[in-house]
Order: structure tokens, then C-alpha cells, then sequence
């Protein structure tokens, strides 16, 4: 049965004047999915009860579904959603005095097996539908309302997968989310963080979106990037740069790269250095983040001291930069943590093989003298 979420305007209002319904129904019934998020079609009240038996034969309507929820000590809280074909993905609400953020997932899973991040482990299976991620904001949004009597403030699609992977459904979710019909959240509230696909970011730019990008960057070296992102093999730095630039040119927006400090590995005065350089050719802030472990992480969090001189030589360099503090450690909800399996119950033979292929090619690189 098809999932009625899926349809546009149009084809809602061609079922309708099938079914001999005058045409302004199908904008009630775009009402009750968008505005309301309506749960089943009973609900749809002011719709007769002969078109709301003809709804529940021809389609389903499905919400997303908690199956269990986490709470960190520091407020935010992490979700576990089921999905209509019993897939799970996660989602982060964090709460702060002024402002409540939602962390949301545009895949399940991911597919850049990136050497740092858990949800890696997963590999990738499916990208989610637009109306999967308009449903996490509307959650995020309906919590906000019920446990802090504020509206959703912030989205950020920085959760489980690549977002730009998954171009045209984020697109449509954006839209619904922004859209009168749907939340009427302002665009500028809305962060895309990518690993850099040069051609979406173009076409990203191109669009009509008008919400903040941030590049998950987290080396400015070529041979460390790869190893740490293999996306970088296919699309290196200078690639990226040239789309960074090309999107602040179409946009006049500063963007925020993203910087993972990982121990011995891109945290010394010459990766800063590096960074710098990568910095030159836009107007950009810099968000380094400490990094958060898991049970198959094999990495390690920069000392402090590191941290201290990491940021001191960005700021001689006058470089605007902040360090990020990440929410939900405790929980496994920060930057890098989700993941929808019971890692302490899996091996590395078993994870995804393409991680496990980087994790070989990266201790081969560690040991060479450049990461010294």
C-alpha cells in the first residue's frame, strides 16, 4: 500500500476529484499530514467519513515510532525511531536555556565509512523519505512545546548519514518544514553539515534553500584526509575548496568548517597551520570538536594543552574559530556516536567492510614518520 506522506499536492488532489470530492479537500488533507501530523486517517475530522474510509483503503499513513529514549545528565536526550519497514534510526534533542536544537538523520546508516564516526559500523541501507525527516522535526518540535514551552529553535541534519547523498528527499523535507503548510520554521535556523560532495554543494547553492552549511572537514591534508574520510580519495581538498567557494559566491554566506581533533593524528601546529591555509580562499568559522569515543573507536581525544595550542595558532592567524562542546556523551549522542546496533556485541569481522578496510589503510599510514 502506498505511503500517502509520499504523494504531492497534485496527486492528493487528483485521488480526490476521483473519488467525486470537490478540490479544495485535497488542501484539508495537506493541512492534516503537514500542519497537524495527523497520526491516522480517522482523525481528519472535518473530512467526511466516506472519503476517510477511502484514504485508510488506498493508503497508509505511518509515524515514526520511539522505541526507547536516553537522557544525559546534561538535559539532551537521544531517540530511537522505528521506521514503517522496522529500519531504526536516532535523533537527538538537546535543550538549552533559550533555544532547544534538534539533531536529525537523513539515512540509515551511512555509506562514507568515515574512520571516526560509530555510525560507520552500520554501513548503509536506505535513505530516509522526506516525510521520515519532517516527522523528527515535528517530534523535536511537539517535545519542545510539552517539556520546555518554547518552539523548536534550531534543526541541524548532522545525524546518522550524508544529507547530501540524499539530495532531492532533504530538499522536499526542508521545504515542508519551512513551508506555511508545514512548521513555518525560518531556513536560517536550518544547518546541513556534509562531508563535501563538490557537485551537491553546487547545486545546493544553486537552490532555492537559503539555510546554513557546514563542511565536516576535520583534516586540510590530503593524505591524513583519505585516510581518516575516504570520500576524500574521489573528492580532494582542492575540489572541495573550489565548491566552497563557489557557494559563497551564489549565496554570500560564511560557512563553519567542522574539526574533529583526533589525538596524534590531525591536532599539531602544522595541521593548524595547514587549516589556515585551506581557510584563505573564504570567508569561514571554524568549529573544532573533541572527540567523542565509542566502543569501536580507534581513535583518541587531544589533550587539552593541544586543544589550547590548536586554537591559539588559528586565532594568531586571525582565524575566528570556537570549540564546539558536544551534548549526550554519556548517552552516546554526541558528534560521531549513533549508531542502531549493540556494538560491545560485534566484532570487527563483522563491521561494515569498507570500515574495516580503512582501519587497516589507517594504521598503515600512523605509522609513517608525516603523522609525527
Amino acid at each position: 500500500m502506498q505511503e500517502i506522506q509520499e504523494l504531492s499536492l497534485g496527486e492528493i488532489q487528483q485521488f480526490v476529484l476521483s473519488k467525486g470530492e470537490p478540490s479544495f479537500r485535497a488542501k484539508q488533507m495537506w493541512e492534516w499530514l503537514w500542519k497537524k501530523n495527523a497520526s491516522d486517517f480517522a482523525s481528519m475530522s472535518n473530512l467526511s467519513a466516506r472519503l476517510r474510509s477511502k484514504l485508510a483503503q488506498s493508503f497508509s499513513l505511518y509515524k515514526l515510532q520511539i522505541v526507547e529514549e536516553q537522557f544525559s545528565k546534561d538535559k539532551s536526550s537521544k531517540l530511537l525511531l522505528q521506521l514503517s519497514d522496522g529500519q531504526c534510526i536516532e535523533m537527538v534533542f538537546i535543550p538549552a536555556r533559550q533555544r532547544v536544537t534538534v539533531c536529525i538523520s537523513s539515512q540509515v546508516g551511512c555509506p562514507l565509512s568515515c574512520s571516526f564516526c560509530a555510525t560507520a559500523a552500520m554501513g548503509f541501507v536506505r535513505n530516509l523519505h522526506a516525510y521520515e525527516m519532517y516527522q523528527q522535526v515535528f517530534l523535536a518540535h511537539t517535545l519542545a512545546q510539552e517539556r520546555h514551552n518554547m518552539r523548536l529553535s534550531n534543526i541541524v541534519i548532522m545525524g546518522m548519514g550524508e544529507p547530501l547523498l540524499n539530495f532531492d528527499a532533504v530538499f522536499q523535507a526542508i521545504e515542508l518544514i519551512t513551508s506555511p503548510q508545514g512548521l513555518e520554521m525560518s531556513p536560517s535556523r536550518i544547518t546541513l553539515s556534509t562531508a563535501g560532495i563538490p557537485n551537491e554543494i553546487k547545486r545546493l547553492a544553486d537552490s532555492t534553500l537559503n539555510i546554513q552549511l557546514a563542511i565536516s572537514l576535520h583534516c586540510a591534508d590530503q593524505l591524513k584526509r583519505q585516510a581518516l574520510m575516504p570520500i576524500a580519495k574521489t573528492h580532494p581538498l582542492p575540489e572541495l575548496s573550489q565548491a566552497i567557494q563557489y557557494y559563497h559566491q551564489q549565496t554570500q554566506q560564511r560557512i563553519t568548517l567542522e574539526y574533529l581533533l583526533l589525538g596524534g593524528v590531525n591536532d599539531s601546529i602544522k595541521d593548524a597551520e595547514k587549516l589556515a591555509v585551506f581557510c584563505r580562499a573564504f570567508p569561514v568559522k571554524i568549529n573544532l570538536i573533541e572527540y567523542n569515543s565509542h566502543p569501536f573507536s580507534i581513535h583518541k581525544q587531544s589533550p587539552k594543552e593541544r586543544l589550547a595550542d590548536f586554537v591559539a595558532c588559528l586565532e594568531s592567524k586571525n582565524m575566528l574559530v570556537q570549540v564546539r562542546q558536544s551534548r549526550g556523551g554519556d548517552i552516546d549522542a554526541a558528534c560521531g556516536q549513533l549508531v542502531c546496533i549493540k556494538l560491545n556485541k560485534i566484532k570487527k569481522s563483522s563491521l561494515n567492510c569498507d570500515l574495516c578496510d580503512l582501519i587497516d589503510y589507517y594504521d598503515f599510514l600512523l605509522s609513517e614518520p608525516r603523522f609525527s
